[in-house]
């Protein structure tokens, strides 16, 4: 069986996440191949989309968003990410079961005695009016029935859980910022989500292996397991095995992709990305060595910012005055820090319409 060393899983990586190479696709198109856009961060995916489509614009992504072709939702993990409509209606009812003990994990103790399907039909019977609610005030619409677990716990088990919701825009528009304000999935998108196969088949299951392998592969099923969530693929993950090739990476792990899928030369150079926080580069594996050093794994889920060079994490960003700023991780070339600076630069024109397109860049160590 082939191994695929580092360099070469980075290289893959790079290619099927659209960042060895901006894309010329529509947005939604965009959306749709990443499998989603992790987005608990509203303004993220913009800049995880500028760093992946030639000439992004935007408001292409604002008006998707409005017209309900793009939605904010709880999915992979139990965490928000920007789906398109056709994705979440399809993939909905295969994360329920995950979802509620995700809530449950964190909240068991003060949701026992609760009967879920009771709460739901609460839930639901306080949103047929139509009107958008935070997650508070659905949680204190039905604390009379269930005044024990607090307004959290219910909250979170409606919201994240038991009714599949959008965030409704202003929220995640760009350079909006306003609060959260909930409806349920099927109003928004006037369509219901697809049911749960009922003759023990998980065609779904199957398309989120081949999905996933599409825009993260090659991967092993603990990646794909830490990027879904779902504990239920082995079985689909055998179901299609027979489409799929297999390597080895160096520690001896199997790796599964579909076969036509790119596996870039390990020499193909990698140009300077800049990420946003919470990005599923480094989110969607179990094992994220093949974009970043073990010394600096904990940046994915802290929200740091991060700047590939050569493919891999050398320094993290921020902005500060209007400036972006970089904060290298190692000891980066003149030839790095002129690329890092050229892109930090467009980033700070498209963030901040400054003409002055600021960027720092820090001594860093060494």
């Amino acid at each position: 069986m082939t191994v695929l060393g580092i360099r070469a899983l980075n290289r893959a990586t790079l290619a099927r996440q659209l960042l060895l190479d901006r894309a010329d696709v529509p947005v939604i198109d965009a959306v749709a191949h990443l499998c989603g856009l992790q987005a608990q961060e509203p303004q993220e995916p913009f800049v995880g989309l500028w760093s992946r489509l030639r000439g992004f614009d935007p408001a292409a992504l604002s008006d998707l968003l409005t017209g309900r072709r793009v939605v904010r939702t709880h999915l992979m993990r139990r965490t928000v990410h920007l789906l398109t409509a056709d994705d979440v209606l399809a993939w909905r009812a295969r994360h329920d079961v995950m979802l509620r003990q995700k809530v449950l994990g964190v909240y068991r103790r003060e949701l026992a005695g609760v009967d879920l399907e009771e709460l739901a039909a609460a839930g639901r019977a306080v949103l047929a009016d139509g009107e958008p609610r935070s997650m508070s005030e659905l949680a204190r619409a039905v604390a009379e029935r269930w005044p024990a677990p607090g307004p959290r716990p219910l909250g979170e088990m409606l919201v994240a859980a038991l009714i599949p919701m959008v965030q409704l825009p202003p929220r995640g528009l760009w350079r909006m910022k306003a609060g959260v304000r909930n409806v349920p999935l099927s109003s928004w998108v006037g369509r219901e989500i697809d049911p749960p196969a009922q003759d023990g088949a998980d065609p779904v299951g199957q398309a989120l292996v081949r999905r996933y392998l599409a825009a993260f592969g090659p991967a092993a099923t603990a990646d794909l397991r830490a990027w879904c969530g779902l504990a239920g693929l082995p079985a689909a993950v055998a179901a299609v095995r027979d489409e799929l090739v297999a390597f080895r990476d160096e520690r001896g792990r199997e790796l599964l992709d579909l076969p036509g899928a790119p596996r870039p030369d390990p020499d193909t150079p990698a140009p300077v990305r800049f990420l946003p926080a919470f990005d599923n580069a480094l989110l969607g594996y179990h094992d994220c060595g093949r974009i970043v050093d073990d010394a600096h794994r904990g940046l994915s889920v802290t929200g740091a910012r991060v700047v590939l060079v050569d493919g891999r994490v050398a320094a993290t960003w921020s902005v500060e005055d209007d400036a972006v700023v970089v904060s290298p991780l190692r000891r980066l070339s003149r030839a790095d820090r002129a690329e890092v600076a050229e892109q930090g630069r467009s980033l700070a024109s498209f963030l901040t319409d400054d003409a002055g397109d600021r960027v720092e860049i820090a001594a860093g160590p060494g």
